[in-house]
């Protein structure tokens, strides 16, 4: 059973210069001649952690991870304008051309796996490999069974009602456009009941059983910023065409993929990684039986790290 690489601090970070008002935060580890690996986080907006450096042997690769535009040390925080998927594409190839590498392994997990496979679709011959954990697809679906009356509401319904109740408007046009409207608004106290339902449905349905409320939990700026975020990308649909990933999974098909999902997910459902394993049957899909969504886990871990070094050559 493999497991998590210990922590290691960056060689080098910066901030990538856009041409707009956002700063993006690149940072470098392991080892800086090793195997260029890209990492990308999902939410959008959750920002990458200590912890992601720790996928990969450090002494075989070159660990570039990517805070997305206003996400984690990204600067402005939270700022959707100017924030749109091909932005973050295009800050993507911007990372490699200034890094001067040639081409890379590109990690993405959730919505990091929608990016890395849209970054792909477009710079195909940049790319060595997709790892891909609990792929997103941005479909209409994936989004109502998130977010709608037919979807995971159905396992979670006090928790679902709650949602609902945050905000005391007409749902008839979506709930994600009313949740948007409300976060966009100038009523402040509203904006704060919107951001904590939102991130205890999130919370549930990514923790499911292990998942604690914590009722005393103050809402912060930060915490308002980062949901008007992520409703911001949803509320425009990922600024993708429907079903735009997997309609353009014809360009994939020279390049090495794994996909890896957990049985047990409840916010990506195992169908989008089934779905795309047959759009890519060259691919390697693996189902994790006893795992969730998040990364974390020992048959996740096992998983990704098992990936990685066979990428590597270590196996």
């Amino acid at each position: 059973m493999k497991t998590l690489y210990p922590e290691i601090e960056p060689f080098h970070h910066f901030l990538l210069e856009t041409n707009s008002t956002h700063a993006v935060y690149i940072e470098q580890s392991g080892n800086p001649d090793g195997i260029p690996v890209i990492f990308l986080h999902g939410g959008p907006c959750s920002g990458t952690k200590p912890k992601h450096r720790c996928y990969f042997n450090p002494e075989k690769y070159h660990i570039i991870l990517m805070d997305q535009r206003g996400s984690g040390k990204s600067l402005p925080y939270g700022e959707i304008k100017d924030n749109t998927t091909d932005h973050l594409i295009n800050d993507m190839e911007q990372v490699r051309q200034q890094l001067k590498i040639e081409r890379w392994h590109v990690f993405g997990g959730s919505w990091g796996s929608t990016l890395s496979l849209l970054y792909a679709q477009k710079y195909t011959d940049k790319v060595l490999s997709l790892v891909l954990r609990g792929t997103f697809l941005a479909r209409e679906k994936d989004l109502n069974w998130f977010a709608g009356e037919e979807g995971v509401s159905l396992i979670y319904p006090e928790k679902w009602r709650e949602l609902l109740a945050c905000v005391d408007l007409d749902h008839s046009n979506g709930l994600v456009k009313t949740l948007y409207n409300a976060i966009l608004g100038d009523n402040e106290a509203l904006k704060k009941q919107v951001t904590k339902a939102w991130m205890n449905w999130g919370g549930q349905v990514v923790l499911m059983q292990d998942y604690q409320e914590d009722d005393s939990l103050e809402i912060t700026e930060a915490m308002v910023q980062l949901v008007r975020m992520e409703l911001h990308y949803a509320h425009h649909h990922y600024f993708i065409d429907e079903n735009q990933v997997l309609d353009q999974c014809d360009v994939l098909q020279q390049i090495p993929t794994t996909i890896i999902h957990g049985q047990n997910d409840l916010v990506c459902p195992m169908e989008a990684g089934f779905v795309l394993s047959k759009k890519l049957p060259h691919a390697t899909y693996i189902v994790l039986p006893h795992s969730g969504h998040i990364a974390s886990g020992d048959e996740m871990v096992d998983a990704l790290v098992q990936v990685t070094n066979k990428l590597a050559g270590l196996v």
